[in-house]
């Protein structure tokens, strides 16, 4: 019984990181634009868009090796075991019990290195440049992460992501020094992971100042809609990480059928809660130039060094 029950959560947490990241992105795109003041786009914008994208012929060029082709299934692969790793709807989860935080941050870095290696496939200026960047902000950013892992499980004595949701539910309702700091030097490492203002623009085509959009000129038909659904499923996972590590209340526990049926409407409501709250946030921000990106990133990795130093410092 308890084999069926963790892999129906297992293909739960599968299922709604597929349904719902198109839907978050689209949640975000759809605030921004009433924040701005503007004509906002449909939520269900981002699937029209994948069936458009999956309908349509992929163009290759003709220099392009296997890892430009392969490159969006892998990365698309590695985006969808990452959703499936962090507790979204259950902490009883069999391939989170295989991969740890570690491992997480490894995914995240393996889906990086492929889609950087095709943009430099084709040989194009832009895709080179892009994938510089994107490297240098991978680069700073998965240390800066990783300390903020690190601070959870200080907590918990464990990098599972399991075990570090199910010790932060059951503490009391305080605001712990190195969560706090931990929390800070996460919403910037994730905004420079999504490419997310001010990091990026999503929404731009400038040349001089575009990152995501500069890796992946070079696809069309499925092998685009593969990528972008796999920048959606990025997001979603940084937003479920932040979920699980700081809002970890209505993930459902081991061995409770019932607390599942209320694990989905709750990760809905957070979900949109941070979907606002990501929107106000670029709404109020501006971007900044690329070379103020590495003092960006350093200040979050200085903030959750600073949340683990206060936390020895406090005695656990």
């Amino acid at each position: 019984m308890s084999t069926l029950y963790a892999a129906i959560s297992q293909v739960l947490a599968i299922v709604a990181a597929l349904l719902l990241a198109p839907i978050l992105s689209g949640w975000v795109d759809m605030w921004r634009a009433w924040l701005q003041n503007r004509s906002a786009p449909s939520l269900w914008r981002p699937y029209r868009v994948l069936h458009k994208l999956f309908v349509k012929e992929s163009v290759v060029a003709e220099h392009a090796s296997r890892i430009f082709r392969s490159a969006p299934y892998i990365v698309f692969g590695c985006m969808l075991v990452a959703c499936a790793i962090v507790p979204t709807l259950s902490t009883d989860l069999p391939l989170s019990r295989a991969a740890d935080a570690i491992a997480l941050v490894g995914l995240l870095a393996l889906a990086r290195v492929f889609v950087s290696l095709a943009a430099m496939d084709v040989g194009t200026a832009f895709g080179t440049m892009g994938a510089r960047r994107e490297m240098l902000i991978g680069f700073l950013a998965e240390p800066a992460l990783l300390m903020v892992l690190f601070s959870a499980s200080l907590i918990s004595h464990s990098t599972s992501l399991t075990t570090i949701v199910e010790t932060l539910a059951h503490r009391e309702l305080a605001i712990h020094p190195v969560l706090a700091f931990a929390g800070v030097a996460f919403t910037m490492v994730s905004l420079a992971e999504n490419a997310r203002i001010p990091i990026d623009n999503p929404a731009t085509h400038l040349e001089l100042t575009m990152i995501h959009e500069a890796l992946v000129l070079e696809y069309s038909g499925r092998h685009l809609a593969l990528i972008e659904w796999a920048a959606s499923l990025k997001l979603f996972a940084y937003s479920c990480i932040g979920l699980a590590l700081f809002f970890p209340w209505g993930i459902a526990e081991a061995q409770a059928p019932l607390e599942l049926l209320f694990a989905l409407p709750a990760l809905v409501v957070k979900l949109a809660i941070g979907g606002m709250s990501l929107a106000a946030l670029e709404t109020v921000s501006a971007k900044m130039r690329i070379f103020r990106v590495p003092e960006f990133l350093a200040t979050a990795f200085l903030l959750a060094v600073i949340g683990l130093l206060v936390h020895i410092l406090l005695g656990g």
